[in-house]
């Protein structure tokens, strides 16, 4: 439990999170200000992560702001709560190289009325069972993860996903789900609001419904889409309107940023478009530039919805966080370190989610200080090349170092 103190004056609420041998967090609250600081010996270890929360608190608007919380971002827990204490602990375990899987993603189903070409579904056959999928939930949050994200095809098509989402226990890890909102309806958008539901994430490829449709390969998917977030709103989630970057439509970044910004969302969430294959082309250092000038840009001016970059996120702030912070479950239980890196390290039907994050933890490529995408990494690269053109991801990299 926290524990709460009040200044005699009564304006600074002190409310200390994390407690353990060596380590006390503590959260200062007041109307102008919210920081953490950490006391004991193992205030070292935590300190660069802490620093970087304070700064995004102090120079960045938050994505919703509660008499009882601060969201700081869609993609983060409450502050405060019992799931954010859990985040402050996975980052002390990791200052101190013992990593954590904090984010755990799962590809629920094969089932999607869209047709996209950059779709990261896996291959194989069949898709986990209900009783399966809370199996690995629960082996996921044991080992420390705080943050489940439900994702491909689209989980609305699942008829346990409501069932799914309630079973993740709420003091432990936040709940997304991704949809391309072709099945939204308010009734849905309700039951998704009781289940504890935390972040709705829809993405929108353009501006233009038209050519939104195009990708996704279905008549009338913008206006699906569109109507899935204002549903959304309307059921009281938080909701994050996501789009990916490619170096074709770096341009369209403002406007989509209106468009988020007229549609009331929360946040407004750039993912940099990831190489399926080593030939296809990936932003410039120049364009992640701009990138990152929109982002500061837009998140220190007052109105309108926050803006998350994984440029930033996962480059300045965190470095890449497949197999380090991240592991991803295909539709039919392979593991991967994250959902774009075609390798598979296991699979839960046959071993525990503990015994796959041993193997990837092992590998060298998924240790060391990384900021960049590892699939931007021309070596890396290398081996995603030496799949044999008949295999299908995800590939056993097991089989790469016989």
């Amino acid at each position: 439990m926290n524990s709460t103190e009040v200044s005699s004056e009564g304006l600074e609420t002190n409310i200390n999170l994390v407690s353990i041998p060596g380590l006390t967090i503590k959260l200062h609250k007041s109307d102008a200000f919210i920081k953490l600081e950490a006391k004991g010996g193992l205030k070292r270890a935590c300190t660069p992560f802490l620093d970087m929360i304070n700064s995004r608190l102090k120079d960045e608007k938050p994505a919703l702001v509660t008499e009882d919380y601060i969201v700081a971002s869609t993609w983060l827990p409450p502050i405060p709560s019992k799931v954010f204490n859990r985040l402050l602990l996975a980052e002390v375990q990791t200052a101190l190289g013992r990593y954590v899987p904090e984010t755990v993603s799962f590809e629920i189903t094969r089932k999607c009325k869209c047709q996209c070409a950059h779709c990261v579904i896996s291959g194989g056959e069949g898709e986990l069972d209900t009783s399966t999928v809370k199996k690995v939930i629960d082996e996921a949050l044991d080992m420390g993860a705080f943050i489940i994200t439900f994702t491909e095809g689209d989980p609305m098509l699942r008829e346990d996903i409501f069932e799914l989402i309630e079973y993740v226990d709420k003091e432990r890890a936040i709940v997304n789900m991704y949809t391309p909102g072709t099945e939204m309806t308010p009734e849905a958008a309700k039951k998704l609001k009781e289940a504890g539901l935390y972040n709705l994430l829809i993405s929108i490829y353009s501006t233009d419904p038209k050519k939104h449709d195009e990708v996704r390969r279905l008549d009338g998917a913008f206006e699906k889409a569109t109507s899935a977030i204002k549903m959304g709103l309307e059921a009281g989630l938080l909701v994050t309107m996501c789009t990916h970057v490619s170096p074709k439509n770096i341009d369209n970044i403002p406007e989509m940023y209106e468009m988020a910004s007229s549609l009331g969302v929360h946040e407004f969430s750039l993912w940099e478009s990831i190489p399926k294959k080593p030939e296809d082309l990936i932003i410039s250092d120049l364009q992640r530039k701009y990138i990152l000038d929109f982002y500061q840009r837009i998140n220190s001016t007052k109105g309108g919805p926050r803006i998350f970059a994984n440029t930033y996120f996962e480059g300045r702030m965190l470095g890449c966080m497949a197999g380090q912070r991240w592991i991803h479950l295909c539709v039919e239980g392979s593991v991967k370190p994250c959902p774009y890196i075609p390798f598979s390290y296991g699979n839960v039907r046959e071993e525990s989610l503990k015994t796959i994050w041993k193997r990837i933890r092992k590998s060298s490529h998924y240790r060391g200080e990384r900021y960049s995408c590892k699939m931007h990494d021309p070596a890396f690269l290398g081996l995603v090349r030496s799949i044999p053109e008949s295999e299908s991801a995800p590939y056993d990299f097991r089989l790469l170092e016989k």
